[in-house]
């Protein structure tokens, strides 16, 4: 029996213009040259910075990190208590703005009814656009009395003993604690944003398959939706971090500006972001300006550091995910 012959398909045709060619070309030249463009502008920015920065470097090496005097009279600036009080304010904001994000999160993700979702989801998104001025302003004329008469006096008389929550008693306004509470409210709109897109995102047949496995709601969310997003869940946490730490205009108006810094988060303090907002345009003597850089410098390092250790954080919880040991 003799095989059926097949006939050869015709070769397909050239569809594609010269056109779409050139229009690929320019679409790459395009993209390369904007992610070009951001590489150049960190890079700028970077060199901007420590060439400002360079006079006080010389003049104080890294003893300006460990210093603590700040005299601006007498040409003696320290950045070790601003440091310690950029990373207080920070952490201890995201300390409170962490969980409170991932529950606002898994509350408008998980649990509110779908009349509920979209008010709060946009009052809570809505922070994010008052400018840091206004937060500072509300933070100066109603949270700092508030906590000064309330807050700060409660705590310290249970927490008195561990010298962080001492001299609550004094009712100062002006206080690191209180700039953490600032930080907090401001970190949290993207923080929360951020986690509630994640927890949107995990696949409805883990949920209902944990639910048809007889797992409770709490269960699946411990079990389920936040190891499935924990990577992002960190990252979103790391950029609200880079959000305090960088704060400057709420964070002058409500901490006090002042060093040396002391044990208690009931007194007042300073950062680096706002003590450069505070005397860069009032500053005398070049060197004054150079050290102000260098505090800007030291904050830029401390950033860049933070977000590298997220990166290192993302990838292990990624490597994990996918099975590694």
């Amino acid at each position: 029996m003799e095989a059926a012959s097949v006939t050869a398909p015709a070769a397909l045709g050239h569809t594609r213009r010269f056109g779409d060619r050139i229009g690929d070309a320019v679409l790459h030249v395009i993209t390369a040259l904007a992610a070009l463009l951001g590489v150049v502008t960190v890079f700028a920015i970077i060199w901007r910075v420590f060439v400002g920065a360079w006079p006080a470097i010389k003049a104080f090496h890294l003893d300006f990190v460990t210093d603590n005097v700040w005299n601006a009279p007498l040409n003696q600036f320290g950045a070790r208590d601003l440091i310690l009080g950029t990373l207080i304010t920070s952490f201890g904001a995201m300390l409170i703005a962490a969980p409170l994000s991932i529950a606002i999160g898994l509350f408008l993700s998980e649990l509110a009814p779908p009349a509920v979702r979209g008010p709060v989801g946009t009052l809570v998104e809505m922070l994010a656009a008052v400018p840091s001025v206004v937060v500072g302003l509300w933070g100066i004329f109603v949270l700092a009395p508030f906590n000064a008469q309330h807050v700060q006096p409660f705590l310290s008389s249970f927490l008195g003993w561990i010298p962080i929550f001492a001299n609550g008693q004094d009712k100062v306004a002006s206080t690191v604690f209180t700039a953490m509470i600032v930080l907090t409210m401001m970190t949290i709109p993207i923080t929360s944003s951020i986690c509630r897109e994640l927890f949107l995102g995990v696949p409805d047949e883990l949920e209902e398959a944990s639910i048809g496995l007889g797992a409770t709601r709490w269960e699946m969310v411990r079990t389920v939706i936040v190891p499935s997003v924990r990577g992002g869940v960190v990252a979103a946490v790391i950029l609200g971090l880079g959000r305090a730490l960088g704060e400057a205009i709420a964070v002058s108006q409500v901490i006090g500006n002042f060093i040396p810094l002391k044990r208690s988060i009931f007194e007042p303090g300073d950062t680096l972001a706002s003590r450069v907002a505070g005397q860069y345009q009032g500053a005398v003597t070049n060197l004054q300006i150079s050290a102000l850089i260098y505090l800007a410098a030291i904050l830029l390092v401390i950033t860049f550091i933070s977000n590298l250790l997220a990166q290192r954080i993302v990838k292990r919880f990624e490597f994990q995910q996918a099975g590694g040991e």
